[in-house]
């Protein structure tokens, strides 16, 4: 088995770092910026998905960013849709969306058939931490495996 160094380190930088600003492009203020399912993954090595203790940080990290891409999304002058998307097992797959109408003629608003307002997750633990965010909707599914999308009320178009 490999050993990962560093990872304490590692740990603590996810507490506290904020990757929009090292992302110069992203500019929500331009009226000609569009988005076609814009994502950040937050776990890209997958060490959440074996121990939810591991999942944990990255997922809070993601919801801080959630907080944070809502505030600049006050920016955008045209209909756009910001979501999460938390996978059942596989924390590497785990992101955050931004959509706007684009030129790739991609769905917009995208729409995902067969949602349910009961959860799908086999997953107690992440189930739990899901049910904790009081602030999102939450709408669950069923793919290659068990999914939770989340939305924001009130920011963007929501999802039906």
């Amino acid at each position: 088995m490999k050993q990962h160094r560093g990872l304490k380190r590692y740990y603590k930088k996810l507490s506290v770092q904020n990757d929009f600003d090292k992302i110069i492009w992203l500019n929500l203020a331009d009226p000609n910026a569009w988005f076609d399912d814009l994502h950040f993954h937050f776990d890209y090595e997958g060490y959440g998905n074996n121990s939810f203790k591991r999942r944990k940080p990255h997922l809070d990290k993601l919801f801080r960013h959630f907080d944070l891409l809502t505030e600049m999304t006050m920016q955008i002058k045209k209909d756009f849709q910001l979501y999460s998307i938390i996978l059942d097992y596989d924390s590497s797959s785990d992101a955050l969306f931004l959509h706007t109408p684009n030129p790739n003629n991609s769905q917009f608003p995208f729409e995902i058939n067969g949602l349910s307002k009961d959860t799908t997750l086999k997953n107690k633990q992440l189930d739990e931490y899901l049910v904790e965010l009081k602030e999102f909707e939450k709408l669950y599914g069923q793919a290659d495996e068990a999914f939770c999308l989340l939305y924001k009320k009130n920011i963007g178009i929501p999802f039906e």
